[in-house]
């Protein structure tokens, strides 16, 4: 049985309030896990087996709720949502927790902020996990507005991408989609989050083999100078944070460098 996340430890950052957590030994090697859209800590790495392999294998994971997600605070405003911003998050994390540097695991969404990360604070990141990640916008095909018509007057979306990304986040009881739309509207189009440069960074890239951006993460992969590609067979991008494999691939990644 996997256990649930403990008790979350909130910081500020900003005027925003994160949940992060604590788990493993406090005197092993910090590990930062940055999830996904409309998932959560808890969701993306706890019920998945990350947290328990990760500290198995001697690491201490801190995590965090991205704002608008889990327990963190879910700000309506597009302005509280940029690329910058939730770099930001993620450093007043560790800053937190004493961390001066750490390996980042990063899945989809988590996975970019970790690649704008790496790019423009280097030192902070020592290398990175990164599955589920696209090189064009995820983003930047959802209608904002029949996104928002559903959040708050229920009329059924007819876009078939858009639909995709709010149905899941829907599915979720604590998800707000007032704030998740909000997030989308401060991410999409920002030129910080597009993936045209690579970080120099050891990178471990990963995507099932059934997800539509598997060859987008192949490329990137194939790119970056310092990269490796793992493919996750019968994965489709809301199932590969379970892979076994994945979490295998990773841990042997994360021990290179230690």
């Amino acid at each position: 049985m996997l256990p649930s996340a403990p008790d979350p430890r909130f910081i500020r950052s900003g005027d925003v309030q994160l949940a992060t957590y604590e788990i493993g030994d406090p005197d092993t090697p910090p590990v930062m896990l940055v999830h996904g859209f409309a998932s959560s800590a808890e969701s993306n790495w706890v019920l998945t087996g990350w947290t328990r392999e990760l500290t198995r294998n001697g690491y201490r994971v801190i995590a965090l709720d991205h704002r608008a997600h889990g327990r963190s605070d879910k700000p309506h405003d597009r302005a509280a949502y940029s690329m910058s911003i939730m770099r930001d998050d993620v450093f007043r994390v560790m800053d937190a927790y004493a961390i001066a540097s750490a390996p980042w695991v990063g899945y989809s969404m988590g996975a970019r902020v970790t690649w704008y990360s790496a790019l423009t604070e280097n030192d902070r990141v020592t290398r990175a996990v990164l599955g589920g990640i696209p090189k064009a916008d995820p983003f930047a095909r959802l209608d904002i507005t029949q996104a928002r018509n559903y959040a708050e007057m229920g009329i059924p979306m007819t876009d078939a991408v858009t639909r995709t990304y709010i149905e899941m986040a829907s599915e979720r009881g604590d998800n707000d989609l007032f704030a998740l739309v909000a997030l989308v509207e401060g991410l999409r189009g920002d030129p910080h989050a597009s993936i045209d440069k690579a970080p120099p960074h050891p990178l471990l890239i990963a995507a099932g083999s059934d997800d539509t951006i598997a060859n987008e993460a192949r490329l990137l992969a194939d790119e970056a100078p310092d990269a490796r590609f793992i493919d996750l067979p019968g994965r489709t991008h809301f199932n590969a944070p379970t892979s076994g494999a994945f979490r295998r691939a990773a841990i042997e990644f994360l021990q290179e460098g230690a």
